[in-house]
């Protein structure tokens, strides 16, 4: 569950420096940009968590789920990048729960 913390604090200490940031467009771009990028640069602590988990835990954390949400979230962010919108769009939700 450590993992998930970290990945949570890790993405806010990158999404909060850069508020200021938003004052225009190109800015605005910029900062999603370098969103995306972290986002994608999760996927080795994402393996090596992964690598070190117990297989025969009863419970065990979903890292394909994981993927797929940050994967989501990572697509919403390039598609605004690439064309922006005026109207909110409707995307699946995510799952938000990793134990099973």
């Amino acid at each position: 569950m450590q993992i998930a913390h970290l990945l949570i604090v890790g993405l806010f200490g990158t999404v909060v420096p850069l508020q200021p940031l938003f004052a225009d467009a190109d800015a605005e771009r910029e900062a999603l940009a370098r969103i995306a990028h972290e986002l994608e640069a999760f996927e080795p602590l994402i393996q090596t968590a992964e690598s070190q988990a117990e297989p025969d835990r009863r419970i065990r954390f979903r890292y394909d789920w994981l993927r797929k949400d940050l994967s989501r979230v990572r697509q919403g962010i390039l598609e605004h990048i690439d064309a922006p919108r005026a109207e909110p769009r409707t995307f699946p939700p995510l799952r938000a729960d990793y134990r099973r």
